[in-house]
């Protein structure tokens, strides 16, 4: 196994980390993602055809030349246990919406004593071949991401920036503009109000901030405004956005 890179000490240090969501279990794209440039790939096992055993291929094809992070489906043991026992190099939780939500987050990703993640031999591990090495390192390795996606966490997010372990939130604006009732409609002042509440609070926290966009214009608005964090574009979409150009350039 390629020697894990320690993406959570660039975070750290303020590092602007570009990265782009992969939603297809190829180890193809994710390789050439890779190979493209981008500082990390968000792997999504949200809402993405990605399951655990893509997900491992997929890191393995990228060999070391970027690093992964998987979004897990819940927030729970089974599922941030086994992304990282694939080798990710962190975990992004969806609808953190409390302080103990993302107590828990930290529980099963870190090890003893700052967490209870279980043990076991996986390929994060070497497959028991770098077993002391990894569990020595890993809860300096692993990086932690929550999502705030619901006005629920909006109203508690000056406690979730609290909880020690927790490196990064990372808004999304679609499911907070929904559980608004104001679906879509991301630029509404009320969304944009609760946005800047969580972006003040992690601030002030000393967290770092993450967002998603499908466009470069939209991402590097949030850049300006300090997020270190960024996912531009799916793989779904950079196949159809460069399929429409070729075609409407050969009809023309």
């Amino acid at each position: 196994m390629t020697k894990p890179m320690n993406f959570r000490k660039r975070l750290l240090n303020d590092e602007l980390l570009l990265g782009t969501m992969l939603t297809l279990p190829s180890p193809e794209i994710a390789e050439l993602m890779a190979m493209s440039g981008f500082d990390w790939l968000f792997m999504d096992m949200e809402h993405g055809l990605l399951d655990v055993v893509a997900c491992q291929r997929m890191i393995q094809a990228t060999a070391g030349q970027t690093a992964c992070l998987i979004r897990v489906a819940e927030n729970s043991e089974k599922e941030i246990k086994k992304a990282l026992d694939v080798g990710a190099q962190g975990i992004i939780v969806p609808k953190v919406n409390s302080a103990d939500e993302a107590r828990a987050v930290v529980k099963y990703a870190k090890y003893a004593p700052q967490g209870q993640r279980g043990v076991g031999y996986s390929r994060a591990h070497g497959y028991g071949l770098n077993f002391s090495d990894y569990v020595a390192s890993a809860n300096q390795l692993t990086t932690v991401v929550v999502q705030i996606e619901d006005i629920k966490g909006v109203e508690q997010i000056d406690e979730i920036v609290k909880v020690p372990g927790i490196d990064a939130v990372f808004i999304g604006p679609y499911d907070l503009s929904a559980s608004m009732g104001l679906m879509g409609q991301v630029n509404a002042p009320e969304v944009l109000a609760a946005m800047a509440r969580v972006e003040a609070a992690a601030k002030s926290a000393g967290i770092k901030l993450g967002y998603f966009g499908l466009k470069p214009e939209t991402v590097k608005d949030f850049v300006a405004k300090g997020y270190q964090l960024i996912t531009c574009g799916t793989d779904t979409s950079f196949l159809a956005s460069g399929a429409k150009e070729v075609l409407s350039k050969l009809r023309k």
